[in-house]
């Protein structure tokens, strides 16, 4: 199998990888946080800033491949604690319509460039 990166203009990566790997028939988008945006100009934000933000990134992403939130089939979100579930899933619940992708949300003890909320998905064609 042949991989085909994507990077995505206003992204950063904030480590060794890929904005997303096109594996054919699925994109796997990396985990994004409001702070791997290059356009971010606030920094102390709400977890509901964060949570667009995410959004706003994932979007770029997926953008670059032609598709967009209709094409995710699963999301996976990672919070520093579960005190952040309901305020993320009322900006969360805008991001789709029903039927809402598969997902899973877990809370970890820390996230990298001091986020409180991480977000990554899986499209498909």
């Amino acid at each position: 199998m042949k991989r085909q990166a994507y990077t995505a203009k206003d992204v950063m990566s904030s480590g060794p990888y890929s904005h997303a790997i096109d594996a054919g028939e699925y994109i796997y988008v990396s985990g994004q946080t409001a702070k791997n945006s290059l356009t971010l100009e606030k920094q102390d934000l709400t977890i509901e800033e964060q949570t667009e933000e995410c959004f706003k990134n994932i979007n770029r992403i997926l953008n670059e491949l032609e598709l967009t939130e209709a094409n995710v089939v699963k999301a996976n979100v990672y919070l520093t604690g579960m005190k952040h579930f309901e305020r993320m899933n009322e900006v969360y619940k805008t991001k789709f319509t029903e039927p809402y992708p598969a997902r899973t949300c877990v809370a970890v003890f820390e996230l990298p460039l001091g986020a409180d909320v991480e977000i990554e998905v899986v499209a498909k064609r």
